[in-house]
């Protein structure tokens, strides 16, 4: 039997009398030769972003490379990379000026790093995180403009934000992960059966006359009370952007495949419960990117001042770090050492369950930005200059891999300046003060 084949194909046959219909999903054949695109059409495979932070920096001697480039030797905490290493960059010695701010605790750097701004006060953001940036430009055409979750047990775990001190909560719990991506509302693209949500429905007509009476009231206002209203209602914009997508069909996705339902389990601050649920959550997490629910996320291993303990134990990560003794023989401090090299093993597990995903010739996380950091330095002494950073993947080739790469001491906003431009933010200067720039991390750019 012979097929016209296109990418909304569907067999057709009957069953018991009654017609029925099965989609066929994104197969190689609907792609181009590269794997890169659709055939027919010539739209390109999903390019996404996401962000992945750990709490309390690393042991800078057993981390940095001493040399740069492709040729740099593995240092102790940065082994676990190895079998991936062609796919991730390092970034070392870039530095956080401050401008006489003072250096919060386990907030300033971080806080630098997503918004280019120095904190003056010691809650939410200053300004707006780059993957809010980001999101504007790539993930309005997905059921969600980005995914925040904290694998720790804390919703406040977050640095992703508009500014003004606020923060975009995150998920916590694998079963109210799953139950929130793969229940009411979602719609397999590789089905051949699709039916809006009433309530969808009926929440985009109401959204749809809020936006009538913010035009009319919009009109009546001075220019800037507009730009108050207009930052206001961007969520609600953006709200109706995602129930929008809800009401179309979704293309089929060749690497989409629903996992079966997540059941309850404990969410605490043990590195071990920490662990599992990083890995349901990750594993959940790339099955919504593989299924283009969204574009962003924005994963918390851990919070800033790691409240991480092991089983039997109430002495966290936070109280090791500043507590024990450091090893004069090892050069560490082999107990909070311990946590960082869960850590690594955590990210390596992240990436390597986002390569592990095909998508024509080349894999999710190929055509994924991942961009990875910590908060501090070295966190015995709460340091925020040469914050350890690290990128995996290419965004669809955008980006070069496999290198260490030094700052030479610049503003570490450069990191964000380029992270925004290779995704298509149209910007050539990021970032307050002494943090503004308009230099971007020239090895990073393919």
């Amino acid at each position: 039997m012979a097929f016209d084949l296109t990418r909304r194909k569907a067999l057709k046959g009957l069953v018991n009398g009654a017609a029925v219909a099965v989609g066929i999903p994104l197969l190689d054949v609907f792609l181009d030769g590269n794997g890169q695109a659709l055939a027919a059409t010539g739209a390109r495979v999903p390019i996404r972003f996401g962000t992945w932070f750990w709490g309390l920096g690393v042991n800078p001697s057993r981390f940095y490379p001493t040399t740069t480039g492709t040729d740099y030797e593995m240092q102790p905490e940065l082994a676990p990379i190895t079998p991936l290493r062609h796919k991730i960059n390092v970034l070392g010695n870039f530095n956080v000026p401050l401008d006489g701010a003072p250096n919060l605790p386990h907030r300033s750097g971080g806080v630098a790093v997503r918004t280019g701004r120095a904190m003056t006060a010691d809650r939410g953001l200053p300004g707006e995180s780059f993957d809010v940036a980001i999101s504007d430009q790539i993930g309005s055409g997905t059921r969600f403009r980005s995914l925040e979750i904290s694998s720790s047990g804390d919703p406040r775990n977050s640095l992703s934000g508009r500014g003004g001190g606020n923060l975009n909560p995150s998920e916590v719990s694998p079963a109210a992960f799953y139950t929130r991506l793969f229940g009411t509302g979602f719609q397999d693209p590789n089905s051949a059966e699709f039916k809006p949500d009433p309530l969808v429905i009926a929440r985009r007509s109401v959204l749809s006359g809020v936006t009538e009476q913010r035009q009319a009231l919009e009109r009546s206002l001075g220019s800037a009370d507009r730009a108050k209203l207009d930052q206001y209602f961007t969520s609600l914009r953006q709200l109706e952007n995602q129930l929008e997508v809800q009401l179309t069909k979704p293309e089929p996705l060749q690497a989409c495949l629903v996992p079966k339902p997540v059941a309850d389990r404990p969410v605490n601050a043990e590195i071990e419960t920490v662990m599992e649920n990083h890995k349901l959550m990750t594993r959940l997490l790339v099955m919504a990117l593989a299924c283009d629910q969204t574009r962003v996320f924005n994963m918390m291993f851990n919070n800033g001042a790691s409240s991480l303990t092991r089983i039997g134990s109430t002495i966290t990560h936070h109280q090791l770090t500043h507590e024990e003794v450091l090893d004069t023989r090892l050069g560490y401090q082999p107990e909070a050492t311990y946590f960082l090299t869960k850590i690594m093993e955590a990210w390596v597990d992240f990436t390597s369950a986002l390569d592990g995903v095909q998508e024509g010739d080349r894999t999710l996380l190929d055509n994924t930005l991942v961009f990875a950091h910590s908060e501090t330095e070295f966190a015995k002494f709460h340091t925020i200059d040469n914050l350890p950073m690290m990128t995996a993947g290419s965004a669809g080739g955008r980006i070069k891999t496999g290198q260490y790469i030094d700052g030479a001491g610049t503003p570490i906003s450069r990191v964000g300046l380029t992270l925004q431009q290779v995704m298509g933010v149209p910007l050539d200067r990021w970032g307050s003060k002494s943090m503004e720039t308009n230099k971007p991390v020239g090895e990073l750019s393919a």
